[in-house]
C-alpha cells in the first residue's frame, strides 16, 4: 500500500458515489460515530457539504480548506480519512502533479442499521465502544414495533392487476450511469490460508461449493476480530454444519464467539485500535522532544505502537491480551499504555513481562494517571528511584535502566541540535505503520 505525504496546498475534488438519505446522519452520528469517533464523521459530512445537494462532483478544494472549515490539523485529517477509508465510507485516490498534488474522494453510504448490527466486525466493535447498556438502547432506538396482522387480510394488487401490457419501442440505456446507493465493503489486509484450512479440514464433511466467496469473507472477517489461526477456525466449522454439509454462517458466528468468550474469562474483544481522546491530550505544542514523543503516544493506537516494536511484524496474541487488559481491565487510557509499553521494554531487556507490567500498570492508575505527560513523568521518578537505590551496588549493562533522554526534560519552547533532530525523525519513523 502506498504512503503518501499530503500538504495543505494539495487540492482534491470530491465524487459522490452514492445516494444521500436523510436517514445517513443519524447512523452516522449513532452508529459510526462511537466507532471510529466525532473526526471522521465530521469530516465525512464536510466532504458531503463540499457537493451541493445533486451534485456528482465538487470544485477542486485545497486541503488548507479542510483545515479551516474543521479546525484542526492536517494529520489529525489524515487519520480521519484513513478511518473512513477503514471503515468503507471513503476511497481515495492521488495522483502526483507539479509541486502541488491533486486526490479525488469518492464518497460512499453508509451501511444500513441491520447491516452494522449483523456485521461480524463493526457489531463488535460497536459492542465493546458503547457497552451493553447502551448498545441495547441503540437496538432498540432502530427496532421495528412488533406490529399483530392476525385480524387483517392482505388486499394489495400486483402490477397486472392494475396495469395492462402495452406493446413499446425497445431500447437500451446506460443503466452503469444511473445514480444509485452505493456501499463499500470493509477490507482486511490479514490474509487467512484457506489453502491450509481445506487441507486440515476431514474430507467428504463440506458441501464442494461451499466455501464459496460469502463465506470465505465471514472466515477472513472471524477470524481477525477473534484473532483465530487455521486449527481453532477448522473445529468450530466442523461444529457449524449443518445437514447439507454447508457451512451454518449464524453458527459459525455464535460459535466463534463463544469460544472466544471461553479463552477469555467471557469477554468480548476490544480491539486495541483506540486512540487518546482529545480532551486528554496535550495542549503544548512546541518543538521539543518530549513534546514531539507526546505527540506520538497520544496520536498512535496501542496495537501499532507495539506493531511498531516488533519491527512491523504483528505482535504476539499474549502480548496483545497483556495490552488489551490494561485497557479493558485497568481502564487505562491509550497514549498511557503506550508510555508504559516504551518504559517496559527499555527498562525490562525488550521483555512485556505480565507481572512488572501490571504492578506498574496498577500503580498508575491508583495514581489517576490519564495523560501521557503525567505517565512520562511517573516512569521518570520510577527509574530515578531505581538509580538512586543502587548508586553503590555493581550492575551488569543489562540490568541497568535505561531511559530515553527526553523523559528527563520539560516540555518547553527549545532549540535542538541537528543530531537531537534526526533522533526524533527516527522515533516518529519507528512508529508509521500500514
Amino acid at each position: 500500500m502506498s504512503v503518501v505525504s499530503v500538504l495543505p496546498a494539495d487540492t482534491y475534488i470530491v465524487v459522490n458515489k452514492t445516494i444521500l438519505q436523510e436517514n445517513d446522519s443519524r447512523i452516522l452520528s449513532m452508529l459510526y460515530q462511537p466507532i471510529i469517533g466525532t473526526i471522521p464523521v465530521n469530516l465525512y459530512l464536510t466532504l458531503c457539504n463540499d457537493l451541493d445537494k445533486n451534485e456528482f462532483m465538487s470544485d477542486e478544494c485545497s486541503h488548507h480548506h479542510l483545515m479551516t472549515n474543521l479546525r484542526i490539523k492536517l494529520d489529525d485529517i489524515i487519520v480521519a480519512r484513513e478511518k473512513l477509508e477503514a471503515v468503507g465510507l471513503l476511497k481515495t485516490y492521488y495522483k502526483k502533479g507539479d509541486g502541488v498534488n491533486n486526490y479525488i474522494y469518492e464518497i460512499f453510504s453508509p451501511l444500513s442499521v441491520s447491516e452494522i448490527f449483523s456485521h461480524p466486525i463493526l457489531n463488535i466493535v460497536l459492542y465493546n465502544n458503547v457497552g451493553k447498556k447502551e448498545y441495547e438502547k441503540l437496538i432498540n432506538k432502530f427496532k421495528v414495533p412488533n406490529i399483530s396482522y392476525s385480524n387483517y387480510l392482505d388486499v394489495t394488487k400486483n402490477f397486472d392487476d392494475v396495469f395492462d401490457s402495452v406493446s413499446g419501442t425497445m431500447f437500451e440505456n446506460a443503466l452503469k450511469d444511473i445514480k444509485s446507493t452505493h456501499r463499500l465493503d470493509i477490507n482486511i489486509d490479514k490474509t487467512f490460508d484457506f489453502e491450509l484450512l481445506e487441507s486440515v479440514l476431514p474430507r467428504g464433511l463440506l458441501n464442494t461449493k461451499s466455501l464459496n466467496k460469502e463465506i470465505k469473507k465471514l472466515i477472513q472477517n472471524l477470524s481477525f476480530i477473534y484473532n483465530l489461526q487455521v486449527d481453532e477456525m477448522k473445529n468450530l466449522i466442523i461444529n457449524s454444519i449443518d445437514e447439507k454439509h454447508n457451512i451454518n454462517k449464524e453458527l459459525l458466528r455464535k460459535n466463534a464467539r463463544k469460544y472466544y468468550q471461553f479463552e477469555n474469562g467471557g469477554k468480548l474483544p476490544s480491539l486495541i485500535y483506540k486512540k487518546q481522546p482529545e480532551y486528554l491530550k496535550s495542549m503544548d505544542i512546541n518543538d521539543s522532544k518530549k513534546a514531539k514523543m507526546i505527540y506520538i503516544f497520544e496520536s498512535v493506537d496501542p496495537y501499532h505502537f507495539l506493531k511498531s516494536k516488533y519491527n512491523g511484524a504483528n505482535p504476539t496474541s499474549r502480548d496483545l491480551n497483556l495490552i488489551e487488559s490494561l485497557m479493558n481491565d485497568l481502564k487505562l487510557e491509550p497514549a498511557v499504555v503506550n508510555v508504559l509499553i516504551d518504559y517496559v521494554l527499555r527498562v525490562n531487556d525488550k521483555k512485556l513481562s505480565k507481572n512488572f507490567v501490571e504492578t506498574i500498570a496498577g500503580q498508575w492508575k491508583r495514581l489517576g494517571i490519564q495523560t501521557a505527560s503525567d505517565a512520562m513523568s511517573q516512569a521518570y521518578k520510577e527509574s530515578k528511584k531505581g538509580k538512586e537505590k543502587n548508586v553503590n551496588k555493581t550492575k551488569t549493562k543489562k540490568e541497568e535502566i535505561i531511559l530515553p533522554n527526553w523523559f528527563d526534560k520539560d516540555i518547553q519552547k527549545e532549540e535542538i541540535s541537528k543530531e537531537e533532530e534526526d533522533e526524533v525523525k527516527d522515533l516518529l519513523n519507528e512508529v508509521v505503520y500500514d
